[in-house]
């Protein structure tokens, strides 16, 4: 497996000038490590629609490299756009997944079925015109160059180091539940009003 800090540092010497769109847990670690921000797109809100809009973004802008970071829970969540991109073929758009097994932001759940998907196998039947997969950083910063000097779209799945942010929900501590009554009688006690 592959930890994003490290996959970040391989691809960012190959960017160029392409506009990279960065989603998932992995993905907000590209902040650190871009060296051109103003031509970074962040869609960390849209969970399941990521894809589309990347690849939206991408065949309205033909004469822009535009490279996206996907996850693989939020491409779960839009299996069709893999068909959508292969119809559309969007020659400069480079859709990389970052598989980690798991939703990282909501505490590890396991993806169902995780070890055995061929996201790349997918994308390559749905008709992209290349796909790839990495499970190792060696192999994936010696042929990042050559991937990214290819013909669109192209897919690349890569194996990642979980990066689990929280805890399941269930599990979560929680405060203590207050009453109307008490919540403004703390906001008046923070604000220095007596209340006779």
């Amino acid at each position: 497996m592959i930890h994003p800090d490290d996959m970040f540092q391989a691809f960012e010497p190959h960017r160029g000038d392409s506009v990279v769109i960065v989603t998932g847990t992995g993905g907000r670690r590209w902040r650190d490590i871009s060296t051109n921000e103003k031509r970074d797109l962040n869609v960390h809100g849209a969970m399941g629609q990521t894809s589309s809009a990347a690849m939206g973004f991408a065949l309205a802008q033909p004469n822009e490299k535009v490279v996206f970071f996907d996850s693989e829970g939020a491409l779960l969540m839009n299996l069709g756009i893999l068909a959508t991109t292969a119809g559309k073929q969007p020659k400069n758009f480079f859709h990389f997944l970052m598989d980690n097994e798991c939703y990282a932001t909501t505490g590890g759940q396991p993806v169902p079925n995780s070890q055995d998907i061929s996201y790349a196998g997918m994308a390559r039947e749905a008709g992209y015109a290349a796909a790839y997969e990495f499970d190792n950083l060696e192999d994936f910063s010696t042929n990042v160059g050559k991937i990214l000097e290819e013909t669109g779209p192209v897919f690349v799945a890569m194996k990642m180091v979980p990066l689990v942010e929280n805890e399941p929900i269930g599990m979560r501590k929680r405060g203590a539940v207050r009453t109307r009554a008490e919540t403004i009688r703390t906001i008046q006690e923070e604000l220095g009003i007596t209340v006779v």
